[in-house]
């Protein structure tokens, strides 16, 4: 893909923001304030159910099971969905602030990091913590899992923060050009 392609794959994004009505509903009165209030709702899910999973993975609260803990992910998996519902209308809303926006671009990154990690986390070690008791600690593989999903979320809430301090004109992006 060259840079004019790369540099102009706002369009088509804003074209369907635009046709689909979301554009309208984005930037009235009270839409984004709202959307807004979703997104931090659902982070407040993901990371209060999630996080304190990965937690108690580490060893904190060893008095709580890590298979009770466990039930509470699917609240932090709702909270995603809100995530990536509002940060969609978000996106294509206004693609020009988030494309070429590296800080959007390490919040995807990090995203694609914490997404990996789950699928790892589900593949190798929670049948093991999901049989385990009050009192025991994570296997190793578990705590490292637990630490990289603390650090990923916790990036993608700093690159999201960081998302509005930094809007850079259409055509930025050091590495698309």
């Amino acid at each position: 893909m060259d840079a004019a392609t790369l540099n102009s794959l706002h369009v088509p994004i804003t074209e369907f923001g635009v046709n689909s009505g979301i554009h309208a509903f984005m930037n009235s009165a009270w839409a984004w304030p709202a959307m807004e209030s979703l997104h931090f709702l659902g982070l407040s899910l993901l990371m209060g159910t999630v996080g304190i999973f990965d937690l108690r993975m580490l060893g904190l609260a060893r008095s709580i099971s890590m298979a009770a803990l466990h039930k509470l992910v699917p609240w932090g998996v709702a909270g995603y969905c809100v995530n990536v519902s509002s940060g969609f209308l978000f996106f294509v809303s206004d693609p020009t602030q988030y494309l070429y926006n590296p800080a959007f671009q390490l919040k995807v990154l990090c995203m694609f990091i914490a997404g990996v990690n789950m699928v790892v986390f589900y593949l190798t070690t929670a049948k093991q913590i999901k049989a385990s008791d009050a009192g025991d600690f994570a296997p190793l593989n578990a705590r490292i899992i637990a630490a990289i999903s603390l650090a990923a979320w916790s990036s993608v809430i700093v690159f999201g923060r960081l998302i509005t301090f930094h809007r850079p004109p259409d055509h930025w992006c050091f590495w698309c050009t």
